[in-house]
This record gives structure tokens, sequence and C-alpha cells, in this order.
């Protein structure tokens, strides 16, 4: 049975293309809308759309969008949204001068939250990422990656892939999962980092593999972290069991990471605070994306991703939020996007396209979101009346989002 929703009278229905790969370069600062406009979803896809002199008259339900656009649901390639309480009493250590990777070295940041998620059951680590997921929608993310890797032992990271499996079964949004069990070495075996890793390759990796836990592998390749070598070895065995790479790197220091990343054909090289021209030349004549999380640096007081460059080089450019207890307590896409516009010298068009198109791809769903094209999902978000596009990073504080629409249905 045909199930219909037509929204009328929207101001400026945004993001009107058909395109399902990622985007580049000038085309970047190029954001197709229509005026004027109403949109019709059915049967959780976007069946049509055009000027409101030729509207359709009936629908199953009606919305009247008038002063308000109309925008593709964010689609938030990098999140840690599953982990067990919060972090604050290390941002008071940072705000007393204590350094991330200093923190780390004491056995703070992600092994503090390694060893909370261990003791908590899956049904409370469920119910908090559940809320923060609605969270999330009420923000406009109709779609989101979200990343293991606080665990760090067997059970610990198979019960949050399970937990992010649950999620995905629950929601309307779409939801990918990666496996990142290197996210760092934990305490127990940091004089013996061998044994750790084929814990990872030996044990954890098959058991993914054969519950069907993961879509991605993930690395933390860093100098607090893992090496290139290490890299290498995680990267290759999770290939041997269908699972494609999305890297963490260049967020304190160029160690080869992205060029690793590119060898092995990664999705997305992730953070880049730090880059060198080198490797902004390598990305270029790839197919890895480049997604860049403004919100840490401005967590943590550090550098800024020199997105100017990457783009003037058509190094295709996705944002996304990193939210987690320790870098990123934040899932607000919309601040993202005001970060890269404020701290990163994006223009408006090219953050919303980051947000939108291009963090499809970096989830390889750009066929089915990102953009406002017929036979796309039905994942939309319809704003409070604002007089502009332009308005919506430049109004950071603002809550804009009126209503969000995932599936055709509203939330």
């Amino acid at each position: 049975m045909s199930n219909t929703l037509l929204i009328h009278n929207i101001k400026t229905l945004v993001q009107v293309r058909e395109n399902k790969a990622p985007i580049s370069g000038l085309a970047m600062a190029e954001l197709p809308c229509l005026e004027n406009a109403w949109l019709l979803l059915e049967n959780k896809k976007i069946k049509d759309f055009g000027k409101m002199d030729n509207c359709p008259e009936r629908a199953d339900q009606i919305i009247d969008a008038t002063d308000r656009m109309v925008f593709p649901c964010w689609c938030d390639s990098h999140t840690h949204l599953v982990f067990a309480g919060s972090r604050e009493a290390e941002f008071v250590d940072r705000i007393r001068g204590l350094s991330y990777e200093a923190i780390a070295k004491r056995g703070g940041g992600i092994l503090n939250s390694a060893q909370k998620l261990r003791s908590t059951p899956e049904d409370t680590l469920y119910e908090q990422a559940e809320r923060r997921l609605a969270e999330v929608i009420g923000f406009g993310t109709g779609a989101i990656e979200i990343k293991s890797g606080y665990g760090l032992t067997t059970e610990a990271e198979l019960k949050m892939l399970r937990v992010i499996r649950r999620l995905k079964d629950g929601s309307s949004a779409n939801i990918k999962a990666t496996f990142l069990g290197a996210h760092s070495i934990p305490m127990e075996y940091r004089q013996k980092r061998e044994a750790y890793i084929r814990i990872l390759i030996e044990e954890m990796l098959p058991q993914i593999a054969e519950e069907g836990l993961a879509d991605y592998i993930d690395v933390f390749c860093e100098k607090v972290a893992f090496s290139i070598s290490e890299t290498d070895q995680i990267l290759e065995a999770g290939a041997k069991y269908g699972l494609k790479p999305k890297i963490h790197t260049n967020q304190f220091n160029c160690m080869g990471g992205i060029q690793t990343a590119i060898k092995h054909n990664a999705i997305s090289v992730d953070h880049l605070e730090v880059l060198t021209t080198v490797e902004i030349e390598a990305l270029k004549g790839s197919s890895t994306l480049a997604t860049l999380l403004p919100s840490a640096p401005f967590f943590l007081s550090d550098h800024y991703p020199p997105a100017r460059k990457l783009l003037d080089a058509d190094v295709p450019v996705a944002l996304a939020s990193d939210y987690n207890p320790g870098s990123t307590p934040s899932g607000r896409m919309s601040f993202v996007l005001s970060l890269a516009c404020l701290k990163m010298g994006m223009l408006p068009e090219e953050a919303i396209n980051a947000a939108t198109l291009n963090g499809a791809c970096a989830m390889e769903l750009g066929t089915e979101l990102g953009s406002i094209a017929k036979g796309k999902s039905a994942n939309v978000w319809i704003s409070r009346p604002i007089p502009s596009i332009a308005y919506l990073p430049y109004a950071f504080g603002s809550d804009l989002v009126e209503k969000v629409i995932l599936e055709g249905k509203i939330q």
C-alpha cells in the first residue's frame, strides 16, 4: 500500500543533485537549490519534487514548509557513539595544562573509557547509546558510522559491536559499524604489543566476521597508538575478512599514515589536523576521501585541518562529528559546519556538501543518501524559518531543526 508525504511551500529545497559519487574542487562551492518548491516522499523514497506551480494536490500527509528550508539529512561518517560514561575530569586536566598525549600515557583517554566499558552491561550500553542516537537524529543526522574501540578485549569489542547492531535493527537511521580494536594498546599489553595484535587478528576478527558485526576496519595510526608496520599488518588481516579500511591518522603527527591508507584503498582518512604538501598530493591522486573532524581540535585546543589546501587541491572533503567522550562530546553536525566555516575557511556551501553527499560517500551510501534526488532515501530535515543557507553555520548556538523525516516518517 502506498504511503505518501508531501512537503509543500518550501522556501528553498537544498542540495538538489543526482550525484552519487563524491564531489571536489570548485564543485564543492556549488549547492544546487530549488526555490518555492515541493517534495513528495513515498514508501521510504524520494518520489518527486518541483516548483509550486505544478505541486500535487493530494497525499496521505501534507506538511506546510512556508518560510522553511528542506535539507537532506546529515551523513556523519565518523563517530564513537557507543561508550560508557563521560570524561569531564580529563577535560579539567587539560584546562590545567595536561596534553591529550600526556593523559593517554598515564592510562587516561581511550584506556579510561575501555576500563569503564568493560564493566558496563550490554543493555546499559545500548540504552545510553540509544539516547545519544535519538539526540543526534534530532539534530538532523540521518546516517551515521559508529566505531568500536573502547573495549580492547575480545569480549568487550564484541559487546560494543553487538550494541551497534541492535541500534541498526531498532532505528530508521542508516548505521554503519566499524571495528576499531586497534584504537590503543591496552595497559596490560604495553610491554607486549605483539601479543595484543595477535589477539586482534586471531581472536577478534574471526568472531566479528562470523557474526557479521562490522562493515569496516579502522586503525589509530599515531605515535600514541599504532605504527605504520602495525597498521599494515592489521589492515591486511581485516581485508581477508572483507573489511574495508577507514583510518584515523595525522591527528598529531605526519608519519606515513595517509600513504598507508591509500595503499590499502581506504574509504577515508580521518582527522588530518596536520598535513604535508606531499600527503595532499597523494590524496589528490587517490580514491580516498579526506574526512575532517573540526570539533576535536576545537575541544582539544589544537590545530585545525587545512581544509582550504585540500579543497584547492581538488581532494574530496567530508565533515563528521567524531562524537566521543574524550575529544568531542557532541554529535551536533550544525556546529561542525560552523567550525568548518569559522576555523577552516570553508564556505557554507562547501560545508553542506561535505556533511551530506561526501559524508554519505564516506560510508559508501552515495547512491542512497546525501542529496535530493528521485529514488534516494526519504531522509530529510525541515528548518525553522531562516533567511538564508549561510544563516545555518552563522547562528551556531541556535537549534534550527524543526522536523526530521527518516524513511518518509516524521521522527
